[in-house]
């Protein structure tokens, strides 16, 4: 299982700020863009938050910076996030 947290305008569209969810396949590791790609599968909401149309999201794993193709294990945290500017 790996804990999901969603912040920001991700958070609103979902309707939660986190969840739960098994990882894809064995169950043993994944990467961020498997665990997108079943989390856009869930439905209309996910599929705005994930989908090609979506806009840029950042994420990470573990409270580091990750790329999509990143390793996420069981028990980690992957956090979603839209890019932060300033100004």
């Amino acid at each position: 299982m790996v804990e999901i947290l969603y912040f920001a305008w991700l958070r609103d569209r979902l309707g939660r700020s986190r969840e739960t969810v098994a990882l894809p396949g064995d169950g043993g590791s994944s990467s961020v863009r498997a665990i997108m790609d079943g989390l856009r599968r869930r439905g209309a909401a996910y599929e705005a938050v994930f989908g090609e149309e979506a806009g840029p999201i950042r994420c990470a794993v573990n409270q580091e910076f990750a790329a999509l193709d990143s390793p996420v294990r069981a028990g980690d945290e992957l956090a979603f996030f839209p890019p932060v500017t300033g100004g």
